[in-house]
């Protein structure tokens, strides 16, 4: 595939990315210590909406599938997508002075319009990568690119926001309560998001738009809905699923406890919040490199299980070394570097599984075509996203539980917090933690599909297609 190719289609992620970022690390405290919404409330605001949402990406899946139109089956939906994206995410962190059930339902609804269409963009443009290639370890050197730039998006992203958008000032020492530096990062966002989502369109234009040889069949609406959880009911897929549900409720903890355990339990300075991204970054830039040459090494379903049990190893690390007094206190010069240090290798290992989970979905694309005579790359793909964003809404309402649970208070100070209070909030999420991984793993194993077994399917498919083309 031509390097620009990989580049556009891997710079579409950054649209993602920077929603996730967003809703990932800090919605939560936005609404809860900026706004003013109990963090069970928003917890749950963001869970529904996800999950609500998470409904409208299989239909949309199943309609780019279907979508016949010169610019072909994807293109449509990017370029339909670009304002709403961005229009959205503006409108998400700057919510009316409502009382507190109206902030509730303002929360569902914009979040409900964020990831919605963010599935317009997402599905059709991630659905492209089974037609790019159809090489077993080349699908796993081109979904890195996305990776690579969804995370780099997110965390320049993020960079900005500790460096810049929410740094302290005289009248707010605490920066992350900023108002208005919310405001300029989602100014900023909407604008990362309308280049990403125009670049990939743009770029991939020439050698994807056009109108498509073959579509799967139009039928009543009963018999569509049918064929979608046929042809979902996969069991490679299902398989692949299964490991997504722990990998992800553990993201959305991760994710949406990170800056409380940054600011509460290891006092980052204020150098360590701008230092945080570019760490993280390096861990990106070292799962781009490994995860192909690992994934030839151990096979795909192997790799991803030994290195999220990897990851997870190391994350936890420094937590069950500071509940057994182990770790260096709050203050030493070398907490920091050496907390720093075992995230950023987590960071790195804990991303190449998911990689490989979207080189081995469009591995399911091949089998579900040799079982069901159909290609429906968009079906296959929402339903990936689908799962992703119900259990990330489940483990960002864990999180926004767990907070109120351990009994941690409102407009806390850095410092300030009862020593209980940070313990039980470091027990339960190590606990937690480990239990959704340890699931993953196991789970990841009993993928059913390898490399020979994938040839042997492109093989047939190939003969059948030109047996087609004989014939008519």
């Amino acid at each position: 595939m031509p390097f620009g190719t990989k580049l556009a289609f891997g710079a579409g992620a950054i649209a993602y990315g920077v929603k996730d970022n967003g809703f990932a690390v800090f919605l939560l405290i936005f609404y809860n210590q900026v706004i003013g919404l109990s963090a069970d409330l928003v917890g749950l605001a963001v869970m529904v909406a996800l999950i609500i949402d998470a409904f409208i990406d299989p239909v949309i899946g199943h309609l780019s599938d279907r979508t016949n139109s010169r610019w072909g089956r994807r293109h449509p939906w990017l370029y339909a997508s670009v304002i709403p994206v961005a229009a959205s995410w503006f409108l998400l962190w700057h919510p009316p002075e409502w009382s507190d059930t109206g902030l509730l339902f303002y929360l569902i609804g914009s979040a409900i319009l964020v990831r919605s269409f963010i599935a317009m963009n997402e599905v059709p443009s991630i659905a492209m990568l089974p037609e790019l290639t159809r090489d077993y370890h080349e699908r796993t050197d081109v979904i890195r690119y996305r990776f690579l730039f969804g995370w780099m998006g997110g965390l320049l992203l993020l960079w900005l926001a500790y460096a810049v958008f929410l740094t302290p000032t005289p009248e707010q020492p605490a920066g992350l309560l900023r108002e208005e530096g919310y405001h300029a990062y989602a100014l900023t966002g909407a604008i990362m998001m309308t280049v990403s989502v125009l670049v990939a369109a743009l770029g991939t234009h020439k050698q994807l738009a056009k109108r498509p040889e073959r579509l799967p069949p139009r039928q009543p609406l009963m018999a569509e809905i049918r064929a979608i959880f046929g042809t979902l009911n996969n069991r490679a897929f299902l398989v692949l699923m299964g490991a997504g549900i722990f990998a992800y409720a553990n993201q959305g903890l991760n994710f949406a406890t990170s800056t409380y355990m940054q600011t509460y339990v290891w006092e980052f300075p204020a150098w360590a919040f701008m230092v945080w991204p570019v760490t993280l970054l390096v861990g990106v830039i070292f799962a781009f490199l490994v995860a192909p040459p690992v994934s030839r090494w151990l096979g795909k379903k192997r790799a991803a299980a030994v290195m999220a049990a990897i990851a997870v190893t190391l994350g936890l690390l420094p937590y069950v070394l500071r509940l057994m007094g182990l770790f260096p206190a709050n203050g030493e010069p070398e907490t920091i570097p050496i907390f720093l240090a075992l995230i950023t290798a987590a960071t790195g290992f804990g991303i190449c599984p998911m990689i490989l989970v979207g080189s081995m979905l469009a591995d399911v694309i091949e089998d579900s075509e040799m079982k069901t005579g159909l290609r429906e790359e968009g079906l296959f793909f929402a339903g990936n996203l689908f799962m992703q964003k119900c259990v990330t809404g489940i483990g960002t309402f864990a999180a926004g539980s767990l907070i109120t649970m351990v009994g941690f208070p409102q407009n806390a100070v850095p410092g300030q917090v009862d020593a209980e209070v940070i313990d039980r909030l470091m027990l339960v999420f190590t606990i937690l933690t480990a239990l959704f991984i340890s699931g993953a793993v196991l789970t990841f194993v009993r993928f059913p599909l390898g490399e020979d077994d994938h040839r042997e399917r492109v093989r047939q498919l190939a003969e059948s297609a030109a047996s087609r083309a004989r014939s008519g």
